[in-house]
């Protein structure tokens, strides 16, 4: 994995700080792993803690995104966040797999990883938006569709998040199962009465809006919940209403889509840890997020975020209607970059039991996702 800046910018502030800088928490200085995992220079030495980044869309450079929780943690504790994305949902489940005894491994995952592999990760807490620990499943259709109720979907064509999305496929899933769909051995495998598309949330709700071929999507309510009007979830769900972080944003966006169903509250998606690994280190960083204050998930500014997009920081402090179409599309970008959670809280494997018992009603193995 090759840094951008923002990430050298970010690892060269902290070894200048050194050990004047940090605060030493237990079990900071070396140990634990194979290799010591130490590094730094003579002004002190930072332990490297592998953060193994889970993608969720296309569009988003989750290490930009991730940099104002990763500044907090190297600068409260003498460690070195080393950013290691990967692919897809699974790629992540891989690499916790792979985590040996001592390994200092963190990772964002979807809450489906904690029915996955139970036995290879730690629950360090979940992640909440402005006090909602619970988030949603949205499908949707286009305002100039046919589709006017889920059954509808039979013979069509659905584009979905990856098959191990929690939110973007296994509820999407559920939904048309109850509506009398055939989803045949999906996500694994395919439907019987439609045509599943997997690919990320972005990109699904991108292909229901370009592509006259894909007649919904199912994606999690964070990526289309911007294109449903309010009136929509007044309509069809209380509980989004009530609980959901989207809803004061929602319908702000266009195009327009048409709701078609919402899931129940899931809880939101965990920070999980490295099970073989058991040093003091690994509760005083997972203590030090769950104490963090709403400000150390937020960047300092927005033109920090432009800057490490390589974005034009001068269309952030111009009137959107004086923007092309390209900087119109910069400005959202740069948006879409703020960090999505604003806390961690206390919770344990059994908060995602309402995930596993998804899986088994969808019929899932698993271990074989």
């Amino acid at each position: 994995m090759s840094d951008n800046s923002w990430s050298a910018n970010r690892r060269t502030f902290i070894k200048t700080a050194g050990a004047g800088g940090a605060v030493a928490l237990a079990g900071c200085s070396g140990g634990g792993g194979s290799d010591g995992g130490s590094t730094g220079d003579a002004g002190g030495s930072a332990t490297e803690v592998t953060w193994v980044m889970n993608p969720a869309e296309e569009e988003i450079d989750i290490q930009v995104q991730y940099q104002p929780l990763f500044e907090y943690i190297e600068s409260e504790a003498e460690v070195e966040i080393i950013e290691q994305p990967t692919a897809s949902y699974s790629g992540t489940a891989q690499e916790l797999r792979r985590a040996a005894e001592g390994d200092r491994v963190f990772a964002d995952t979807s809450p489906g990883a904690v029915a996955q592999i139970p036995e290879e990760i730690d629950v360090t807490g979940m992640r909440v938006a402005y006090g909602a620990e619970k988030y949603f499943s949205l499908i949707t259709t286009t305002t100039d569709s046919d589709i006017e109720a889920l059954a509808d979907i039979e013979g069509e064509v659905f584009a979905s998040a990856a098959p191990t999305s929690v939110s973007g496929t296994l509820f999407p899933l559920f939904m048309l199962s109850n509506a009398g769909l055939d989803i045949g051995s999906a996500p694994s495998g395919s439907p019987e009465d439609f045509e599943l598309r997997t690919s990320d949330h972005s990109t699904a709700r991108e292909q229901l809006i370009q592509d006259d071929r894909i007649a919904a999507a199912g994606t999690g309510a964070f990526s289309t919940a911007a294109h449903v009007p309010q009136a929509q979830f007044d309509e069809m769900s209380q509980e989004f209403v009530d609980i959901s972080a989207e809803y004061d944003g929602a319908g702000e966006n266009d195009p327009e889509l048409q709701l078609l169903a919402v899931s129940d509250p899931i809880p939101r998606a965990p920070i999980v840890s490295n099970a073989a690994w058991e040093e003091p280190l690994k509760e005083d960083l997972r203590q030090l997020m769950i104490d963090a204050e709403q400000e150390a998930f937020e960047h300092d500014s927005q033109a920090d975020i432009a800057e490490a997009l390589n974005v034009d920081p001068e269309i952030l402090d111009t009137n959107e209607s004086e923007l092309s179409e390209d900087q119109q599309d910069d400005l959202n970008l740069v948006e879409a970059h703020s960090l999505w959670f604003s806390g961690v809280v206390e919770a344990t494997k059994a908060d995602y039991d309402p995930v596993a018992e998804l899986g088994q009603e969808l019929g899932l193995e698993w271990s074989n996702l």
